[in-house]
């Protein structure tokens, strides 16, 4: 509980004695190329291969000649949209922005770069903090879009190389019972995680006490704590969203 109060001050702190705008969308800006941009390539390539593994193991699993080979289609849209796309994104996202944001942070308080912000009458956790964690809920959402267009394509080019059915029955299990409902609530997951990544990384790094050692440490306990609050965010918004 102690842990959990510090953590709503530090939010609290992050909007009291904010800095000009201008210099906000600057570094906004600049965070969106640092946490978002620079995930593209890895995001895609799990989501490519992750749509493919899940179309593979549903043709593995249609034993029985009643089941019509579209649910390949169907299935692999289902469970990327709805829970592979964003939690995915977010796991990813939390090992390489989080230990990024924890690491970077807490350096900055080791060598008391922090410090120095506060005696110039700046406050370092607006300064610092607030532009990430915009970033991250501007760009997870991005990339969850992507995760599931290149999940299902993924699950695309497996049915071609591996034959698992014809490609016509593949993208009639796509478009088959669609939900559109299901995209903004992906959407709403991932700009949630965005928040939660962000904002834990930055509160584990901000408050780092000692030197090198505990700088890794905070990094790890990051991406723990993100990973954690993730899935039962992912709970809970299922839960509220979907029932």
């Amino acid at each position: 509980m102690r842990r959990l109060g510090e953590y709503i001050l530090f939010l609290k702190k992050m909007f009291s004695n904010r800095e000009p705008l201008t210099t906000y969308v600057r570094l906004f800006f600049q965070e969106c190329i640092n946490i978002g941009i620079n995930s593209l390539f890895l995001v895609g390539f799990v989501s490519l291969f992750v749509g493919a593994v899940i179309a593979l193991q549903m043709a593995y699993n249609i034993v029985s000649p009643l089941l019509p080979k579209y649910i390949i289609g169907l299935a692999t849209r289902e469970m990327m949209i709805l829970e592979m796309a964003p939690t995915l994104s977010a796991i990813v996202f939390a090992g390489k922005v989080g230990s990024q944001i924890a690491g970077g942070i807490g350096t900055m308080r080791i060598t008391e770069q922090i410090d120095a912000l506060e005696v110039m009458g700046i406050n370092s956790a607006s300064y610092l903090v607030l532009p990430k964690i915009l970033a991250g809920m501007t760009m997870l959402p991005l990339l969850a879009i992507l995760s599931a267009a290149l999940g299902i394509w993924g699950g695309y080019l497996a049915t071609i190389f591996g034959n698992l059915s014809p490609t016509e029955d593949y993208i009639y299990g796509i478009q088959n019972t669609f939900v559109p409902f299901e995209v903004p609530f992906a959407i709403i997951k991932a700009f949630v995680f965005g928040f939660i990544v962000t904002s834990i990384s930055a509160f584990k790094g901000y408050n780092v006490k000692g030197g090198a050692l505990e700088v890794g440490k905070a990094s790890t306990d990051a991406v723990t704590a993100s990973c954690i609050a993730i899935l039962a965010a992912d709970f809970i918004l299922a839960d509220t969203l979907l029932s």
